[in-house]
């Protein structure tokens, strides 16, 4: 077991990641036991829904959302195969009892309720009671340091609240959770702000390191370091919600395609176009088409039942598998995923058959479709982001 520095004070042993260094036999008679206890654990659905670490179909990406979308602190060691599916059954029974949301990315743990009277308050210390009763129970404890309060709503009464008998929890205003900056107002600015900071850092040792100018060199570069850090990483969750966090993301790809010889005076959509590129914007409405389709009818329809609900139909004729745009109190929560932002461009879809093949273009990197062996007739998934389809005779294929 090797301790690797994470960050904080290096006299402090709770700032240390354990990484199991096994040997190569060792992780192989390792893998055929977890491959038995994960069939067994499926089969019987024995994990429980809050867990995402470590589990088939989920990720940060699905935890975020199921966790931000509604109104613990350990040690798992890396390294090791058996090692996160064994910590998986051990935290199972976690949140038996609880009456709040939980949700559980291997050993981080989120637990939220609302707080609108006395009541629910109260509900949440007897949460966090029950939480400190499990870790005394099974001979665990908590890092209290990292376990912080974040208020939500204008009219939040900002209730403190204790784990264990005298261990009062601190509030914060934002807080990075699986690697994500999320505020207490989640407009997403800060972490707008942190991959915008990012990527230009990176673009600027390719401004100053590489000597070449030709878009053969500096495309590749652009796309392998720098765009990642702009839509990868749960970016569905924290897409930007206000113009100014659109246009500081945009920026970065500006910049990068006026550095390639020969488009420095060029407008941005000729620059765009003679690249054969796209808006980031277009680029994560793709993403939330290919999410959308994992929730509703891929590998995540399990929390898709949970966070979306079908519309009442009124025609006769439909596409088929419209979702009902919920309600929202508060006006930034209309930018979420689940509320409008990628319901209303999902029910714009024109069929269930259309939303399949959609599904299999766009894992693959399409960004356009072609109809027709002599007519070329397009259904535009990029520039324009306009649902167009045109009629498409029998003989029609897809090129």
């Amino acid at each position: 077991m090797v301790p690797i520095f994470k960050k904080g004070k290096k006299n402090d042993p709770n700032n240390y990641r354990p990484v199991s260094l096994t040997s190569i036999p060792g992780k192989i008679l390792e893998k055929i036991i977890k491959e038995v206890v994960c069939e067994h654990l499926e089969t019987n659905a024995v994990i429980a829904n809050s867990q995402h670490g470590f589990t088939k179909n989920k990720s940060c990406q699905t935890n975020l959302i199921s966790f931000f979308d509604r109104e613990v602190t350990s040690v798992v060691p890396q390294g090791s195969v058996l090692g996160p599916v064994l910590f998986n059954i051990f935290i199972n029974d976690l949140d038996e009892g609880l009456e709040g949301t939980i949700i559980k990315f291997a050993d981080d743990t989120k637990l939220g309720g609302i707080a609108n009277t006395p009541e629910d308050r109260s509900r949440i210390q007897n949460d966090l009671d029950r939480l400190e009763r499990w870790t005394e129970n099974n001979k665990m404890k908590f890092n209290r340091d990292k376990c912080k309060i974040l208020h939500f709503g204008r009219k939040n009464g900002n209730q403190r609240y204790r784990l264990g008998n005298d261990a009062w929890l601190d509030s914060s205003t934002c807080e990075k959770d699986l690697g994500i900056l999320v505020d207490n107002k989640l407009n997403m600015s800060l972490q707008c702000d942190a991959a915008a900071k990012k990527a230009n850092g990176i673009l600027s040792c390719i401004n100053r390191g590489i000597a070449s100018r030709s878009r053969e060199v500096l495309l590749p570069l652009y796309s392998a370091l720098v765009r990642p850090h702009l839509e990868s990483h749960c970016v569905q969750f924290w897409a930007p919600q206000l113009k100014g966090d659109v246009d500081k993301l945009e920026s970065v790809q500006r910049r990068e395609t006026k550095m390639i010889k020969g488009l420095e005076n060029k407008p941005y959509e000729e620059r765009l176009k003679e690249l054969d590129m796209f808006r980031l914007q277009k680029r994560r409405l793709r993403g939330d088409m290919i999410a959308m389709y994992k929730y509703v009818n891929g590998s995540h329809r399990e929390e898709g039942a949970s966070l979306f609900s079908a519309a009442l139909q009124t025609r006769t004729r439909n596409n088929g598998f419209k979702l009902q745009e919920r309600r929202f109190h508060l006006n930034i929560r209309k930018n979420f995923l689940t509320v409008r932002r990628a319901v209303r461009q999902w029910n714009s879809l024109p069929g269930l058959w259309w939303r399949l093949l959609l599904w299999r273009l766009l894992s693959r990197g399409w960004m356009a479709i072609c109809w027709g062996c002599f007519e070329c007739d397009f259904l535009l998934l990029g520039r324009g982001m306009d649902w167009m389809a045109h009629e498409v005779s029998s003989n029609s294929t897809i090129l």
